[in-house]
């Protein structure tokens, strides 16, 4: 009875320890694709813009504290996409945005995106005044 629960044990401790290998491989991945889309280069932006209120004798150390903050965000950022997306979806992504096609969107997607969002919000306004003549 011993070596059954310690068979039992064993095994479950290797497909914890697979399991937790596929994971961090999954994530790393999915880190990967994230900065392929664009996203990358967004934060950096951000992080400059951000930092023009630093003074220039302090902006180094901000940079690098800032920039230290990216491992966290984009593990949490990894995580929404891991829970929307299998791991050979993420895989297939990936190999897209490694296209020259995929390249060219993840450098245009921001742009097309702040000036989709500026036309969203212009449709709303018209909408909204359709809207208050039927009140």
């Amino acid at each position: 009875m011993k070596k059954v629960w310690l068979v039992c044990a064993l095994f479950a401790v290797i497909v914890l320890k697979t399991q937790a290998q596929e994971n961090k491989d999954f994530k790393s991945e999915t880190v990967e694709f994230l900065k392929l889309t664009g996203a990358g280069e967004a934060f950096i932006n951000a992080i400059d813009q951000i930092g023009t209120m630093v003074p220039s004798d302090k902006k180094e150390a901000y940079a690098k504290e800032a920039k230290g903050t990216l491992t966290g965000l984009y593990s949490k950022i990894a995580e929404l996409y891991m829970a929307e997306f299998t791991h050979k979806e993420i895989k297939e992504l990936t190999a897209f945005y490694n296209t020259d096609l995929g390249q060219k969107l993840a450098k245009k997607q921001l742009g097309l995106t702040q000036k989709a969002m500026a036309f969203g919000q212009s449709w709303g306004m018209e909408v909204q005044g359709i809207a208050q003549k039927y009140q």
